[in-house]
């Protein structure tokens, strides 16, 4: 935590506030998506989310539907193996 890029940015860039419609709502993940781009822990940050399923927000440059989606991925790559 200490040294992510998220650190000096209000929350609601990553996890939005009740009643912003979906083009607010995409357009605010874009901008917290930029800051996940140049954090040196964005990886550590996504597999946090991913272990403690985390259901709301940008974590490691993944919305909530994107880290779902990567989790089902994983799984099936799992069962492949």
């Amino acid at each position: 935590q200490d040294e992510a890029a998220c650190r000096s940015y209000d929350n609601l860039l990553f996890f939005g506030e009740e009643g912003e419609s979906e083009l607010e709502k995409q357009a605010r993940e874009s901008r917290a998506k930029v800051v996940c781009q140049r954090c040196p822990v964005a990886e550590p940050c996504l597999e946090f989310a991913m272990e403690t399923n985390q259901k709301y927000g940008i974590w490691g440059g993944l919305t909530d539907k994107e880290r779902a989606s990567l989790k089902r991925r994983r799984a099936r790559a799992r069962r492949a193996s």
